[in-house]
């Protein structure tokens, strides 16, 4: 039911907050509620909007250039899909450059006529003909010389700040066509706070070289280019203004293209694009559909093309507004509560344990070189000068953890000597430019020399990752050794000569000239760290003097402009995971110093990251073939995984998001500082639930999403990093969901593929009682792969710690029985008692098993006291 009012019974019946209606006056028509209003007027050259207003607390805010215009793009032959025009850094160099060979298909295909919305006739128009379509819901129509465009506007009853947009396309001739979503309104530069495409870039200000904001999103790209969903991580461009508003679209699911649509791989199909702009390059985020010349887009005359998206006008920042797309439209809690995992993430663990211990699963090798014998694993990926013949080791930490907590001989006598003489080599230690830096991350045997990624180059931030960061995590399992500390001390130094008067580094060193290259983009990465290692191990105030000053750089040119830079040589420095290991950088710094600006900008760098996390397309249990296996839908989504590096030209393009879930440790520390549930959700999506990519043999998940479940494949050195994460992850649930009662001491960041740290090197607590990470592997026995168990071994007494933590969105039954031939050092010990600290009581077990419910991403703390020697009828 409808009702026509004049405008100033509109507005007084609106601030007493009526019920959503549509509103005619004389030449004048209106959307409203008592959230948003919208208001058209009828002019010469049609329909326009006048009025565009949000409610805001008890005011009303309005968007300051309301529009109204459509456009609709036209070609009568297919676009022409190489470029046409070339781009130049800042420097002056063509971008990106001949040797980036890997980013040059993505580039040609970003810079092509379409991309840059450069491609086929845009035809402008406010609608000429209007009327009511229904209750809250208008009708706008315009004949075009192409063809015939009907809009319908419709209040959303459910989510009172959206409207929704149904737009039909009649085409009347042969050709391509793409529909714009119509500019509801536009932000002026001098208005903007922040804009983004999630997964591409963002930022608050225009960025003038186009490369710049392109390809890492340093500012806002000055052109209306339109993205891929292939790297939109949630679909929803969005821009925010300096009012408190934020104006967003949001196109309905399914519209998307869908990564596995049936059978096979459909990753790099483009069904949607996204912009930031509309065609005349004014900042107000714009849906295209279908895209001009992809297969949808051509139409012979008399055929229709319909779709439907929305838009969001938030009272609040775009962080509010991406938990509106996330959770309300594209179901994102929903999606978390269909994950069931088939292998506990704990066994995993210990099987990979055993692949990291044979040489020929785990590829290890020992080579002479210099006197020392040092020890790493193969790794076939593309290295600049390789033959087949690089070696790597990955998560040191890690390693000297598993070794620490399994006590296993073929990790303490096999493998963590040699890595460690690894280590020693990777460092110069001659005098010169780079005394204390990493020589490379990689060593070739056949040649004999350390070599970085991706040419002769030297990073400050390598210097960081490759001497700091893993010589300090080798040195909280190792305090004593003086080798080890001189070596952190070199590099320490070696930063703060580097170091440039305002706090930050060069990106790269030439390595022959000991010239700084790669002008064109500045180190925007938390290259500050390597300070901190050095301050928490060596105490010398100078380091955190340092580490403070360039953190300082960093919160003013990375944290508050949204501008970031990655660390894969091979992706030219594509912003990547070290966005999400600067959150945890910064909060390491703010632990140190309580000052709260750190922890603050370390919530802003984690929120940022959430834009690195896929929450498309919304996961179901339809039946679909993969390689031959038939999984659900959401056994393989990309809902919830993070990518290497996204942008127009990070690998995320053609492979996929990665299941090295790197950030999920610091997701849980970020929601139990901020409370904000997507950071919980996301970290749990990520982790849980994910055995379509782990391979059956190994319990190694593939790298890349399109790889599915074919293991370590050519970088047998992830398994360190996957052990590293899911003891992170695990660890840090069990600390947020006991309340603190089980807490284990953290390390350091490890090198580089985010923000997951270091334990087992000190003793934790579990309910006040001191207690060292041990891996027993056998010492429980559970029928639920949903429960993961975190053990620990009492430092005073006889007894070991069982942290039950139930990873699933429902409750768990679970029966569980112990080994407790595994409990103690002793092969024969009898349990004299059995208590569960988090709720009080003794266990009960019946024939040798313990039966009790988990709630829903719950947690049980077991504590099993043994004496040694005792009956061997005891349980088992």
């Amino acid at each position: 039911m409808h009702t026509i009012w004049k405008n100033k019974a509109l507005y007084l019946l609106l601030w007493f907050g009526c019920s959503a209606a549509w509103a005619q006056t004389g030449r004048s028509l209106s959307l409203a509620n008592d959230r948003i209003k919208v208001t058209w007027q009828s002019a010469a050259g049609g329909w326009q909007i006048r009025q565009v207003a949000v409610r805001k607390g008890q005011q009303w805010v309005n968007l300051a250039t309301p529009s109204g215009e459509s456009t609709l793009l036209y070609a009568a032959a297919p676009p022409p899909d190489k470029p046409v025009t070339t781009f130049r850094s800042i420097t002056g160099e063509e971008f990106p450059g001949p040797k980036y060979h890997y980013q040059a298909t993505q580039w040609a295909e970003s810079t092509n006529p379409v991309s840059l919305n450069t491609a086929g006739q845009a035809i402008h128009f406010f609608p000429k003909e209007a009327k009511q379509a229904g209750a809250n819901s208008l009708r706008f129509q315009q004949e075009t010389e192409a063809g015939t465009v009907t809009t319908e506007w419709t209040l959303d009853p459910k989510f009172p700040s959206d409207i929704v947009v149904k737009q039909t396309l009649t085409a009347k001739k042969d050709g391509y066509y793409s529909l714009a979503s119509p500019t509801l309104a536009s932000v002026n530069e001098q208005q903007l706070a922040w804009a983004t495409v999630p997964g591409y870039f963002q930022g608050n200000t225009l960025q003038p070289n186009f490369a710049l904001a392109y390809a890492y999103g340093h500012g806002i790209p000055s052109l209306p280019v339109i993205y891929r969903e292939r790297c939109a991580s949630t679909l929803s461009p969005m821009v925010s203004t300096r009012n408190g508003l934020t104006l967003s679209v949001i196109p309905e699911p399914g519209l998307a293209r869908d990564p596995w649509g049936k059978d096979k791989i459909t990753q790099i199909d483009w069904h949607i694009g996204l912009s930031h702009m509309n065609r005349k390059a004014q900042l107000s985020p714009t849906v295209y559909y279908p895209v001009l010349g992809e297969p949808k887009s051509a139409m012979k005359a008399g055929e229709q093309v319909s779709y439907t998206f929305r838009y969001s006008l938030t009272d609040g920042d775009w962080f509010k507004a991406l938990n509106h797309a996330v959770y309300d439209i594209y179901q994102f809690r929903e999606s978390l509560a269909l994950r069931q995992s088939k292998q506990s993430l704990t066994n995993r663990i210990e099987k990979m344990h055993h692949y990291l211990t044979d040489p020929q699963t785990s590829m290890w090798n020992v080579e002479e070189f210099n006197g020392r014998k040092i020890g790493a694993q193969s790794y076939l990926g593309g290295v600049v000068g390789s033959n087949k013949d690089a070696m790597k080791n990955s998560d040191y930490g890690a390693m000297w953890m598993l070794a620490t907590a399994t006590r296993d001989p073929l990790l303490t006598e096999k493998v963590v000597p040699y890595a460690l003489n690894f280590k020693l080599a990777q460092q110069q230690t001659q005098d010169g430019f780079f005394k204390g830096a990493a020589v490379g991350q990689y060593y070739l045997a056949k040649s004999r020399k350390f070599v970085e990624e991706w040419g002769e180059v030297v990073e400050p931030i390598g210097l960081t990752y490759y001497t700091m960061l893993d010589v300090g995590n080798m040195l909280l399992f190792e305090p004593n050794n003086t080798e080890l500390k001189e070596r952190l001390r070199l590099g320490a130094d070696r930063l703060l000569t580097w170091q440039k008067p305002n706090g930050s580094w060069a990106v790269a060193y030439d390595r022959h000239t000991e010239q700084e290259i790669f002008k064109d983009v500045q180190d925007v990465r938390p290259t500050f760290y390597g300070l901190i290692v050095a301050y928490r191990l060596l105490k010398d105030p100078k380091y955190l003097q340092a580490a403070r000053k360039g953190a300082d750089w960093f919160i003013d040119n990375a944290i508050k402009t949204g501008s970031f830079l990655g660390v894969c040589g091979d992706a030219r420095y594509a912003p990547d995971f070290a966005t999400g290991q600067s959150a945890q950088a910064l909060l390491d710094l703010y632990d140190l110093t309580k000052d709260t600006r750190y922890k603050e900008a370390a919530i802003t760098a984690a929120k940022i990251y959430t834009t690195s996390i896929y929450t498309h397309p919304i996961p179901n249990r339809t039946i679909k073939t993969v390689n031959g296996v038939q999984r659900e839908d959401w056994e393989i989504a990309q809902s919830g995984l993070s990518f290497e590096h996204g942008g127009i030209f990070g690998s995320a393009t053609r492979h996929g998001p990665i299941q090295l879930a790197s950030h999920a440790g610091l997701f849980i520390r970020m929601y139990q500082l901020t409370k904000e549930p997507l950071f919980a959700d996301m970290a749990r999506t990520a982790a849980i639930g994910r055995d379509a990519f782990v391979d059956p043999k190994t319990s190694v998940a593939s790298y890349y999403w399109q790889a599915m479940n074919r293991g370590a494949g050519p970088y047998p050195h992830h398994a360190w990093w996957q052990v590293g994460w899911i003891t992170d992850y695990l660890l840090a649930e069990a600390e947020l969901r006991s309340g603190g009662q089980v807490s284990f001491p953290r390390g350091f960041v490890t090198p580089k593929v985010g923000p997951h740290q270091t334990y087992g090197f000190a003793p934790g607590t579990v309910y006040g009682d001191k207690a060292n990470l041990i891996i027993r592997e056998g010492l429980l026995r559970a029928n639920s792969p949903s429960v993961d168990y975190i053990l620990s071994h009492s430092t005073g007494s006889n007894k070991v710690y069982v942290a039950l933590l139930n990873n699933r969105a429902q409750p768990t039954q679970l029966t569980f029985s112990l080994d407790k031939d595994k409990l103690g050092t002793e092969q024969k010990v009898q349990i004299t008692r059995m208590q569960w600290l988090d709720s009080g009581g003794n266990v009960q077990a019946t024939n040798g098993q313990v039966s009790l419910e988990i709630p829903a991403f719950g947690i049980k703390v077991l504590a099993v006291t043994y004496a040694p020697n005792g009956d061997q009828t005891s349980i088992k």
